[in-house]
Parts: C-alpha cells; sequence; structure tokens
C-alpha cells in the first residue's frame, strides 16, 4: 500500500497523533503498522471512509473504570476440556450437529444458525459473542458494518478475512440482541471446543466483553481483560481479549486501544 492509502487507513481508525522523527513526519501508528499493510488486498480509501460512527448509545458495560496496566504476559489458564460431547466428529459433522441442534429455547426463534467462516488451515480464530439479525439471516458472523471494520482490523495486522476463522459463542442468534444467558452458553461451548480442537489455531482473539468473559469463566471487566496472555481449554490455545468492532463503531476513540490489542496478539501469535 502506498504511503497516501497507508495514511486514509489509519484517519479511518482514529490513529492520527504525529511524531516527528528526524526530517520526516509520521503518524505514531504508521510508524507501529507492519510491513504487511502493504499487502495489494488491502482496502481503498473510499470502503475505509465509508465506515462512520454511529449515534448509538455507548452500553455502560463496555466502559470499564481505569485500571492500573496490567503486565504483558499474563497466563491465565482455562481448564475446559476441548470437544465435550462433540468429541471425535469431524468439520461436516459439526457443522451438521450446529445446524440441527435444539439443546436450548434459541432453536425455536433463529433463522438459521451461523456455523463460522474462513479458512480451516487458519492459525488466528476470531470469536465473537453471538449472531446479530443480519448474521440471523445470511448465516454469516460479523456482516454488515461491523463486519467491514473487522476486516480492515484483520488488513491492519497483514490479515484477510479469507486468512481466519470466524466463529461466535453461540452459534443462534438471541432475540433481541440481548445478552445470552449462562445456560445458552454453556450448551452452545461444546460447539466451539470442537471447532478449536479440528482448527487448531495459534492464537484466539475474543472481540467484546460478552465473547471474554464466557470463554474465561469470569466477570472481569474488558478493560482488565485486555493485554494479558490467556489460554483456553486443555490446549492452552493462548488468547488475546479487544473490543467487539459494533462498540468501536459507537466508541471511535478506542480505536486506538484495539490497534494495540492487535499489535499485541500479532506478536504473541509470532512467538507461538
Amino acid at each position: 500500500m502506498n504511503r497516501a492509502l497507508r495514511r486514509d487507513y489509519l484517519a479511518a481508525l482514529k490513529l492520527d497523533a504525529w511524531r516527528l522523527r528526524g526530517d520526516s513526519i509520521r503518524t505514531a501508528a504508521e510508524a507501529d503498522a507492519p510491513d504487511a499493510l502493504d499487502a495489494p488486498d488491502a482496502p481503498d480509501a473510499a470502503s475505509l471512509a465509508a465506515i462512520q460512527p454511529t449515534a448509538d448509545p455507548v452500553p455502560d458495560a463496555e466502559r470499564a473504570p481505569p485500571a492500573a496496566r496490567v503486565p504483558a504476559a499474563v497466563s491465565v489458564a482455562v481448564p475446559v476440556a476441548d470437544g465435550g460431547r462433540e468429541a471425535g466428529a469431524d468439520w461436516a459433522e459439526v457443522r451438521a450437529r450446529v445446524a440441527a441442534c435444539t439443546r436450548c429455547t434459541l432453536s425455536s426463534t433463529r433463522t438459521q444458525t451461523v456455523f463460522g467462516v474462513g479458512s480451516l488451515q487458519a492459525q488466528w480464530l476470531i470469536v465473537g459473542e453471538a449472531p446479530g439479525a443480519e448474521e440471523d439471516r445470511q448465516g454469516e458472523p460479523f456482516v454488515g458494518r461491523a463486519g467491514q471494520l473487522l476486516n480492515s482490523m484483520l488488513r491492519a495486522i497483514g490479515l484477510s478475512r479469507e486468512q481466519v476463522f470466524i466463529a461466535n459463542v453461540l452459534k443462534c442468534r438471541p432475540p433481541g440482541n440481548r445478552d445470552p444467558t449462562a445456560t445458552e452458553a454453556a450448551e452452545c461451548l461444546p460447539y466451539l471446543q470442537q471447532q478449536i480442537a479440528l482448527l487448531k489455531p495459534k492464537i484466539m482473539l475474543a472481540v467484546g466483553r460478552i465473547a471474554a468473559q464466557n470463554l474465561l469463566r469470569t466477570d472481569v471487566t474488558l478493560g482488565r481483560l485486555r493485554q494479558q496472555v490467556h489460554h483456553f481449554g486443555v490446549s492452552k490455545v493462548p488468547l488475546i481479549a479487544t473490543y467487539h468492532p459494533a462498540y468501536l463503531l459507537r466508541t471511535p476513540a478506542d480505536k486506538r486501544k484495539a490497534w494495540e490489542d492487535l499489535k499485541f496478539a500479532r506478536e504473541v501469535c509470532a512467538r507461538v
């Protein structure tokens, strides 16, 4: 990507602080940006400019109080059995079981299940909370404006949507986009565990408070979960928590924090 497009990209993420270095002026984020941003599939300026924040109110639950910065590599093991009731299944069988699932009441309100999408050889697994209305209609996670921003966030660290695998903790949409119940999350988690067992990712990126708290079995705020290396399941897959793209659309000031999380996740993945 040429410098003009890179500047447009960073501007779209609100990373516009300037830093003087010798005789050249560069943005702080541009100075840190990976070489992979020069990839030919990087988004053009017009598509990035179309991603604008909305006037939706910011949920109080996502606003974590200021906290002391935690160490950059704290290991928090989460002893969850990989696969659970889905042990021994292959991709086709797990997909079929998800499509036919009636374990909880969400099966009676969904349009269709949302299994996940992406490369079955992906090193990165992106995990969100649950499908929304559009995902429920299309059967694919992270579509619409939040999906566009997620794609841009991935490109910022040199990845395309096709190179990662994207899924949710829940495979069905909770009515009204409400938070999933503990029972719903517990019933659906074995499907995600089997996806992880089949995929064997090098790293998991949990996007959003609900996804992070369900995966880590904690009620600790997202602000305190960020910038730490957690581990998921008996295989101890490194897990990094960050903000949900839909939240970032409402709160663009936190895009810089998300950028720091992405760089941190990239560094962790490189060490695995």
